[in-house]
């Protein structure tokens, strides 16, 4: 005896997979992007750390704005100098548009 099903049932396993597919590569973007802006922040971290190193050992503004410009495209800093502190605030943006910020200080003078 064989059993017949109805039509009732065809198709809604393409119909599953439509809805889930946009919501499983969502979450896909998003995480590669945080991933992204994760290691941007570090990089910009690294670069913020070895320009506030330069700065207080006496190198040029020059050397440390390409230690900056070299961890991303279009970061920029500052300076802030006080209490016998080097500190260098490193700005930039990630691919996402978020805006990115890291801050570091050195003894001034020291090595």
């Amino acid at each position: 005896m064989t059993i017949r099903r109805s039509g009732g049932d065809r198709g809604s396993v393409v119909a599953e997979f439509a809805i889930a597919l946009p919501a499983v590569m969502l979450v896909l973007v998003l995480g590669a992007s945080v991933l992204a802006a994760g290691a941007q922040h570090v990089r910009l971290q690294d670069a913020a750390a070895d320009a506030a190193r330069l700065l207080a050992r006496g190198e040029s503004d020059g050397r440390a704005r390409s230690a900056i410009a070299a961890s991303a495209d279009g970061a920029a800093m500052s300076v802030q100098r006080g209490d016998g502190l080097v500190c260098v605030e490193a700005t930039g943006a990630t691919v996402a548009g978020l805006s990115l910020r890291a801050r570091s200080c050195a003894l001034e003078g020291g090595w």
